[in-house]
């Protein structure tokens, strides 16, 4: 699998789905947690609940993957799906405001795409 493709596919789904702020993040050569990290905002929980549904199915049905974890909840405001290479983070945009996390990885990685 293309790890670049695919997180390239998944910034994709999530802007047809209206999700805000979608960030790609190259986390390539030196990071051993993925090479890309994708971030977006949803505007409730049903949006959230739509977006991780429709990425899950998105590229179960064009990359024959699942994630190898789901982490966090809708209702708690920030779903992870991990498909190895690529993290997807959907945030309620209190909670990504909250935690932070390009702000984390911004100094040691590339954005590549951002979408406001």
């Amino acid at each position: 699998m293309d790890s670049l493709a695919l997180a390239r596919h998944v910034v994709d789904i999530v802007e047809d789905r209206k999700a805000e702020d979608i960030l790609l993040l190259d986390l390539r050569p030196d990071n051993i947690i993925a090479d890309f990290f994708v971030i977006c905002t949803g505007n409730n929980d049903r949006h959230l609940r739509a977006l991780s549904q429709t990425v899950r199915q998105d590229v179960k049905d064009n990359f024959q993957e699942i994630p190898f974890t789901n982490e966090g909840s809708v209702e708690n405001g920030w779903v992870v799906m991990d498909y190895g290479d690529v993290v997807v983070h959907l945030f309620e945009s209190e909670k990504r405001e909250f935690y932070a996390l390009e702000e984390l990885w911004d100094a040691a990685s590339k954005v590549m795409l951002r979408i406001q």
